[in-house]
């Protein structure tokens, strides 16, 4: 009876310990969906790799690489199939990585002279259906095409993204959703006969609340990335990581309940304490750069350790994301040499941030 006794304890000590030495509630990884002669190998990687190197949180930027039954004419060429996803969530499952899957929205729905399937289909969505898509794209250009945006004020719109979003949450068996929101540079147009004149914040944050309150219905969380809501002028970070077209403001006008995924690619910038002073759990997110996935990963945990218990529990962690295709990424970590271990790459990165705070645990 002893030695049962004491078997428990043990078991319970080292249960208990394990629990004491996580860091943080994210380690996660954003990288796209694999394509779908890919999905064997990316279920191998995630139990061997992703899973080894501490990630708990995955989120796969699905878009229209999903054989969608409730609008099958936003499919890409060759989507994942339903079966394919299981084998996704089931390795998810097996390893207790929160799986999170992402559409874009808003913008992102075009690249470079590329039209997204949504403004393609549906091309009565479209912010500025004025700039026509150029054949050979560069930046700058005269019309300040980045990437199209769709018209939040469409009264249509929203039946047709929100079928893609209440179908994916329910494959991925998903209580989170990643809507992007990021970059988005057509807003509030002024040839747009809905939004002309309109304040961009507050059609920012109208379409961030549309989306979290939808998503409140399913209990699931919404998450988006960060730069709109900095101020890129007052705080010197850029059009690129921070906003320049006044939907900044938006941060006081959306739900607390938003998590932020906030990207700083050059240097580990602390604006994770603003989003959560503001009220709002936050990840910092890196790319390329080992240094500033361990700047990152050293500054969240310091804004933790200096923080009331009410911040540090906003403060969830660390994130790296991927910006090549699955496969491309999957190559390049398997031929990583440990030479290579500062160069400037994604996987370089990712091992930086994932060694990081793993030293921290140990401590």
């Amino acid at each position: 009876m002893k030695k049962i006794f004491y078997s428990l304890l043990l078991i319970f000590c080292v249960i208990t310990t394990s629990f004491a030495q996580e860091v943080f509630t994210v380690n996660g990884l954003c990288i796209a969906a694999p394509k779908t002669n890919d999905v064997d190998e990316f279920v191998s990687f995630i139990d061997t790799e992703i899973a080894t190197a501490g990630i708990n949180t995955l989120i796969l930027r699905v878009d229209f690489n999903y054989a969608y039954e409730s609008r099958p004419e936003l499919r890409d060429d060759n989507p994942l199939s339903k079966e394919q996803v299981k084998q996704l969530v089931a390795v998810c499952q097996k390893h207790n990585i929160q799986l999170i899957p992402q559409v874009n929205l808003l913008g992102h729905q075009s690249w470079a002279s590329t039209l997204n399937k949504l403004l393609a289909v549906y091309p009565e969505f479209d912010e500025t259906p004025h700039v026509a898509i150029p054949e050979e794209y560069e930046w700058p250009n005269d019309d300040g095409l980045y990437c199209k945006s769709y018209c939040p004020l469409h009264p249509e719109v929203h039946a047709v993204v929100f079928d893609l979003v209440d179908e994916i949450l329910e494959v991925f068996e998903a209580n989170a959703f990643h809507a992007g929101m990021d970059e988005v540079f057509y807003i509030a147009d002024e040839k747009c006969p809905r939004c002309m004149g309109k304040d961009p914040a507050q059609l920012y944050a109208g379409e961030i609340t549309k989306i979290s309150d939808h998503l409140d219905e399913q209990n699931a969380k919404l998450w988006i990335w960060g730069d709109r809501l900095i101020d890129a002028s007052n705080s010197g970070i850029g059009m690129w990581e921070a906003s320049m077209n006044n939907t900044w403001r938006a941060i006081d006008m959306i739900p607390t309940s938003v998590i932020i995924a906030d990207w700083h690619y050059e240097k580990a910038i602390p604006t994770p304490a603003y989003f959560s002073l503001k009220g709002f759990d936050v990840v910092a997110c890196s790319w390329r750069k080992p240094e500033v996935a361990r700047d990152q990963v050293a500054m969240m945990h310091s804004l933790q350790n200096n923080s009331t218990p009410e911040m540090k529990s906003s403060l969830l962690g660390v994130m790296h994301t991927v910006w090549s295709p699955a496969d491309k990424f999957m190559a390049a970590y398997k031929s990583f040499k440990e030479a290579d271990q500062e160069s400037e790459s994604d996987v370089a990165c990712f091992k930086a941030m994932t060694k990081a705070v793993a030293a921290l645990e140990k401590k």
